[in-house]
């Protein structure tokens, strides 16, 4: 039976700490030692993903050739990337933009949960820093809605004001 490699620090520590304190009779032995503290990863292992459910292939096709993402704040002619990969059928998204000669940034990482009739449903982290003011930042990691409105060629964030109160307009091109 092999053990894990905390569980043989402890043993250690506790064998360390017992030889420590061990002296003849009515001698004082060495202060015990304190085992190591067990550390949490700094990460923990992702949570298994189901497959991304595609329900319009016209969609899907279109999500996949897009033509990059862009936040108004930034720039509405300069798109940044965003790159879609399949991994045993779970579609990943990643799309970053970035202020030419400034510190505005967006930024997304996640996993699309669902593909429909002019929308998807994106799993993950949005992140906008420094923009439209320096110093903003707005974070959050949940479950998004993009949809086409209007007929226009790109997939728009539905959440407009979710950090503080600005109004975002998140939009994948295609």
């Amino acid at each position: 039976m092999t053990r894990s490699f905390p569980c043989r620090l402890a043993a250690l520590a506790v064998a360390a700490s017992l030889t420590a304190c061990t002296g003849g009779a009515g001698e004082a032995g060495p202060a015990p030692v304190a085992p190591p503290p067990i550390l949490a990863p700094a990460d923990p292992a992702p949570l298994p993903v189901a497959p991304t459910r595609v329900l319009s292939q016209a969609d899907a096709a279109r999500l996949l050739g897009n033509k990059g993402v862009t936040l108004q704040w930034i720039d509405w002619n300069t798109r940044g990337s965003a790159s879609v990969t399949q991994q045993a059928g779970v579609w990943h998204l990643r799309a970053a933009q970035a202020q030419a000669g400034g510190p505005g940034r967006l930024f997304m990482d996640g996993v699309v949960s669902e593909i429909g009739a002019g929308y998807f449903t994106f799993e993950g982290t949005i992140r906008i820093v420094d923009t439209p003011d320096a110093g903003r930042r707005c974070e959050a990691r949940k479950s998004w809605h993009f949809a086409v409105t209007q007929n226009r060629p790109y997939y728009r964030l539905r959440e407009f004001e979710w950090c503080d109160g600005l109004t975002d307009y998140v939009d994948i091109h295609f």
